[in-house]
């Protein structure tokens, strides 16, 4: 049975799956990413986890995958199949795709950034199906983008397009890493809710989901830090749909979580800042930590079509998980 390897390496953990034509998970598997081994030892851990997804697609579905798709964090030069830097996991311009051609008996593998690869998946078969120019924002530890063009997602000319985090929406706030001060991530993310709620309630464990419960309970130290993270969020949102109309505008991450006490203020909040702009739709995201494998075996497969067209799979819009 014809397939391909989806890799999806986070900062903990690692998804796998092989992806048949249809968009079937013919197989899935997890495995620690080991950062606290060093860059090294991550590097041939993927080496590693592709290498024995290619012998059980052998021996299960009786051939080797025909390609392979992996999603990395930081800052990934796709067309070079290069992963320049990422500062979780300590590697710097690590040659991916290249090692694992080799690993995996020289088939071709496309390399994508985590967030526009689970973007992408998100867009063709999750919460932007159909949609022809959709927005998706996660709201995690920190908050990235992804902008989706007509399914596909654009990297920018130097891999940094959909960088929303770093949209400046409290000019000299607090500090970020990046350099810059008042960043959205430093106030909308959920690091930054549960930061600023551990703070209010005087409980250093206390997180972003714990607000969101003291929000529904009425709790109104929780309703304060709650506003001020829509707020922010509100504000950033509408600089990227001036900037980009899209259609469909997609949220996820661990602050989605929290459902429509995030949505029912966030979709108000927005509405109020719209002036000429066309209002999208917000949603939330439909396939939750699995948008990086799945977005990853699509990458795989589009990367067949590119260099086998005569290879059949369905058409993207028609896959279902």
């Amino acid at each position: 049975m014809k397939h391909v390897i989806a890799l999806d390496v986070g900062g903990t953990g690692m998804k796998a799956a092989l992806v048949g034509a249809g968009g079937e998970l013919l197989h899935q598997a997890r495995r620690p990413t080991g950062r606290e081994r060093g860059p090294d030892a991550v590097v041939e851990g993927i080496l590693g986890f592709a290498a024995d997804l290619r012998a059980h697609g052998i021996r299960e579905l009786g051939e080797p995958a025909s390609a392979a798709g992996v999603a990395v964090p930081g800052i990934v030069d796709e067309a070079e199949g290069i992963a320049a830097f990422a500062a979780n996991l300590g590697w710097r311009d690590v040659p991916l795709r290249a090692l694992l051609t080799e690993r995996l008996g020289g088939v071709p593998v496309a390399l994508g950034h985590d967030v526009r690869t689970g973007g992408l998946a998100e867009g063709r078969i999750g919460a932007g199906r159909g949609a022809d120019r959709f927005l998706f924002v996660p709201l995690g530890t920190g908050i990235a983008g992804a902008i989706g063009i007509d399914g596909r997602v654009e990297a920018g000319a130097h891999g940094f397009a959909g960088e929303i985090g770093h949209i400046v929406v409290r000019p000299g706030g607090a500090a970020c890493p990046c350099g810059q001060r008042g960043c959205l991530e430093r106030f909308a993310s959920a690091s930054a809710v549960s930061q600023a709620w551990a703070a209010a309630c005087g409980d250093p464990d206390a997180d972003a989901a714990d607000c969101a419960k003291a929000v529904e309970s009425g709790d109104a130290r929780a309703v304060r830090v709650w506003q001020d993270a829509v707020d922010a969020l509100a504000d950033g949102l509408v600089t990227a749909l001036t900037l980009l109309d899209p259609r469909t505008l997609i949220i996820g991450g661990g602050l989605a979580e929290a459902g429509e006490t995030l949505f029912t203020p966030l979709r108000e909040a927005v509405r109020r800042r719209v002036t000429f702009q066309k209002l999208p739709s917000l949603v939330p995201a439909a396939l939750g930590d699995t948008a990086g494998c799945l977005g990853a075996g699509l990458l795989a497969w589009d990367l067949i079509e590119t260099t086998h067209p005569s290879i059949e799979t369905t058409d993207p819009s028609e896959v279902t998980t």
